[in-house]
């Protein structure tokens, strides 16, 4: 890791700066006596922000089983870390979103993030359910180095950016580091951190490109973002059988999971992905391939397991 570039990058325009609600939102968190009344009044000077925690709130993603229809109620029961960075992933994705990015397809690279995000945290409800909103945001925004690198070097990195595709080989670290002298993972989470997102959070993005990962949380969430975007990366494109079988059974490996859970997953992430695409403002192009992974997976894994 270059510091000296990571620091270079942090002080760049290519970074974007925090909004003033989500300063607010953290001052009024600092005090250990704050009030959800007071949460909710830093909120409400933003309506869009009040409608996108309503929603998210709201969706099946994030499991709350009765309908809530105040931002105080929804304050209450996500939390205000959950609700942090929920905001900060909101406006990091709202911002990265309009910028240019030499080289990179958004369009792809949004929905492959979307899809890393959903797979990841349906993984986590099975084998670390109190830290799968960690786990969400995390593999949400695991890959922001990407555009942020490609906005900093638009000419050293669109070349490795424009592999960022369907039927292509993303870029390794060591091109990376070769090409800018950091990784976009290293990227991701230096800006997690400037953004204050947890510490758990910004190792496990600063791991996710690494195999081995090691042991302790930061290692799981990294195995489970590694195992998200696996998934994420066949639901993205029309992968052949023998893609599905060889990603798809490293990802169920790395995440530790079975195949049922594989199957219950895929039967609600086309729903869910679309779900949070209007949260976030993100377009998504419908995926077919959904039936096709599942089956291809149970046929192996039947084979597999036959005597």
């Amino acid at each position: 890791m270059n510091a000296a570039v990571l620091d270079m990058i942090k002080k760049s325009a290519a970074v974007p700066s925090m909004p003033q609600l989500v300063l607010r939102f953290l001052e009024v968190m600092q005090d250990p006596d704050f009030d959800y009344a007071d949460l909710a009044k830093v909120m409400s000077a933003d309506p869009g922000s009040v409608s996108e925690v309503l929603r998210l709130c709201n969706s099946a993603l994030f499991g709350v089983r009765q309908k809530v229809a105040s931002l105080r109620q929804a304050l209450t029961l996500l939390g205000p870390m959950r609700t942090r960075s929920l905001l900060l992933g909101r406006y990091l994705v709202d911002t990265v979103a309009q910028k240019r990015n030499a080289g990179l397809d958004m369009s792809y690279f949004w929905r492959r993030s979307l899809s890393c995000a959903v797979v990841a945290a349906r993984f986590a409800d099975t084998v670390a359910p109190r830290e799968r909103d960690e786990v969400f945001i995390a593999a949400l925004l695991s890959d922001i180095g990407m555009p942020i690198l490609a906005e900093a070097f638009p000419d050293r990195y669109a070349p490795l950016a424009a592999r960022f595709c369907p039927r292509s080989q993303p870029p390794m670290p060591e091109e990376e580091r070769r090409a800018v002298e950091v990784t976009h993972g290293e990227v991701s989470a230096m800006v997690l951190g400037h953004w204050t997102l947890p510490e758990t959070v910004c190792q496990a993005v600063n791991l996710h490109q690494t195999v081995p990962m090691g042991e302790g949380r930061p290692a799981q969430f990294a195995r489970l973002i590694f195992a998200g975007d696996g998934f994420a990366r066949l639901l993205c494109e029309v992968p052949e059988p023998e893609q599905i079988v060889n990603i798809g059974t490293q990802a169920v490996s790395l995440a530790g999971v079975g195949l049922d859970t594989v199957a219950e997953i895929l039967s609600t992430v086309e729903s869910d992905i679309e779900d949070l695409a209007r949260v976030l403002r993100v377009d998504v192009i419908p995926s077919k391939v959904y039936a096709l992974i599942a089956r291809t997976l149970k046929e192996q894994f039947a084979v597999s397991a036959a005597p």
